[in-house]
């Protein structure tokens, strides 16, 4: 994503416009785990050895709700702009062009992580879901949900996971990184305040997805005068892996040793880094005793995505670290070309085994989908 963050409002118009769906579409029924009940293949076959394949990390908006990043209008941006809030019968087809069967949306960074009030980030969460939620059922077979999130309240982030989880059948949660809070401060998610959140996504055995977002003004000294650093280019690399190892550094995957997060861009360099941080960390004063190399954690604790990254030898040396178990396809949608990112895919240089593996046979597993 390449988003020109920084205080995450709409722009007037977008709250006038609508989609397939209607501006506030009322939830239809729809039993938990339907979805997952109703995953088939699309109707098209797909061609002589290209198999289907599962995406989740695909980003949505909807009119209402008030979360369009700042600079992101049908002017500035239109095919992203147009890619966010088409979530009906236009995105289908582009996903049946990129070959892909199911499809799990998410709210577009900076998402709910950039308001400041509780109280308000926990209702837009009720209202953003139920709105996913709707969008979901007019196509259970093809598109799921990630639940959005309130996490400047880690309670309330847990109670709406389980809510999702349980009542909409969503795979889990997506975060857009860190929490804003007053004073133009930010929120980690190594904080134990957290680890309410990472109980209940345990119990129920969900993974969250951790999503990049542009550091806060505070935080950007080393990109001024470089706005081209900003985004997709660098800064949502350099804050997400970070915030990755604050995670674990801060011992939460010692407390909760089978929580799973999810991480795009294959991995965010993490991967290519491993030795180095591993090697370097051992050296230095930590205030948390681990019971594992950082390594260790890459491999157990994490599964990336080929998200805006449609690179086969990249994909190899990723799985060179962390084992091919743990590689995912998606493709960054709207902010990547999602046809793009299944051709590159279908041509790779992939055995047909590890095509199935890393296209679906690894996401199916995750979320207890159909293979």
């Amino acid at each position: 994503m390449v988003n020109p963050e920084s205080a995450a409002r709409a722009d007037g118009g977008l709250t006038r416009r609508s989609v397939l769906l209607g501006a506030a579409a009322a939830v239809l029924p729809l039993a938990g785990g339907a979805a997952e009940a109703a995953l088939a293949q699309p109707a098209t076959a797909p061609p002589a050895g290209r198999p289907w394949k599962i995406a989740f990390e695909e980003h949505f908006i909807t009119p209402t709700a008030d979360l369009m990043p700042t600079g992101l209008d049908a002017t500035t941006m239109p095919a992203v702009y147009h890619g966010l809030l088409e979530v009906g019968e236009g995105r289908i087809a582009l996903m049946d062009q990129a070959g892909i069967a199911y499809a799990i949306l998410s709210l577009n960074s900076p998402g709910l992580q950039a308001e400041t009030d509780g109280a308000i980030s926990a209702d837009k969460a009720r209202r953003i879901n139920a709105e996913l939620k709707a969008i979901t059922a007019h196509h259970p077979a093809r598109l799921g949900g990630f639940a959005a999130l309130p996490t400047q309240d880690p309670r309330a982030s847990a109670d709406e996971l389980e809510r999702c989880v349980r009542e909409y059948g969503f795979h889990g949660a997506l975060i857009n990184s860190f929490a804003n809070a007053p004073g133009s401060q930010a929120v980690y998610l190594d904080d134990p305040r957290y680890d309410v959140l990472w109980e209940r996504a345990v119990a129920l055995g969900v993974p969250i997805y951790l999503h990049p977002r542009n550091p806060l003004p505070s935080q950007s000294l080393m990109f001024d005068g470089r706005p081209e650093l900003i985004g997709a280019m660098w800064g949502f690399l350099v804050e997400c892996s970070t915030h990755a190892l604050r995670m674990i550094c801060g011992g939460v995957f010692d407390r909760f040793p089978t929580l799973t997060i999810g991480l795009g861009h294959l991995g965010e360099a993490l991967p290519a880094y491993a030795w180095r941080v591993s090697a370097v960390y051992a050296t230095r004063p930590s205030k948390t005793a681990l019971q594992h190399d950082i390594p260790t954690y890459l491999r157990r604790n994490f599964v990336y995505t080929t998200s805006g990254f449609f690179d086969t030898a990249a994909v190899r040396n990723v799985i060179g670290v962390v084992g091919i178990d743990r590689i995912c396809f998606s493709t960054d949608h709207p902010w990547m070309n999602m046809v793009d990112g299944g051709t590159w895919f279908d041509r790779a240089t992939f055995t047909p085994a590890e095509k199935l593996q890393i296209g679906r046979g690894n996401a199916a597993k995750l979320f207890n989908l159909p293979a």
